[in-house]
């Protein structure tokens, strides 16, 4: 099954970035009051993320809590540690300022990312179902509640989101 795994990692890239691309797309239609194509690039987008998650399962890519929470670290340590240096480096090499502050900031997200699963592994039954914040212009996650002013991009409070659970959406 070489060819069948190899196929399966790319449809789960594509189908990936499609569902990425197809919520850009909706932002951007909400964002001009065209409600109709909103929809249906949202509608698409949860299409095209039940194909990735089939395609992720065949690979056998979720595993038990513990598992996933040791993969997620360990993706999360390989992109603060080396992807976004790198990014950040030749970025800076090129003078492409925006990148390099989206690299940047990335970053620094990342590496709470890698804590959060740090300390949810630490014991995941008794880690706390909490509400959680997003910053709408870099990324950064806040437990219980938004700050004041986001620690990594300096964003306001009301930059803030509130992450809506699968199950109540």
């Amino acid at each position: 099954m070489v060819k069948t795994e190899k196929n399966l990692k790319e449809a789960f890239a594509g189908e990936s970035q499609a569902y990425q691309r197809y919520l850009a797309f909706a932002q951007r239609a909400a964002d001009e009051y065209k409600e109709g194509v909103y929809k249906l690039f949202q509608a698409v987008a949860e299409s095209e993320l039940i194909h990735a998650r089939r395609h992720l399962g065949y690979l056998k890519g979720v595993q038990g809590t513990a598992e996933n929470l040791q993969a997620a670290m360990a993706g999360e340590a390989f992109e603060f540690q080396t992807m976004y240096p790198k990014m950040m480096s030749e970025a800076t090499e090129e003078n492409a300022a925006g990148p390099k502050i989206s690299f940047t900031q990335a970053n620094e997200v990342e590496k709470v990312h890698h804590g959060l699963f740090k300390r949810a592994l630490e014991d995941p039954d008794k880690f706390p179902a909490e509400d959680y914040f997003i910053c709408n212009a870099c990324g950064y996650i806040s437990a219980k509640e938004p700050p004041d002013k986001c620690p990594v991009c300096g964003a306001v409070k009301k930059a803030f989101y509130k992450v809506i659970s699968a199950k109540t959406r």
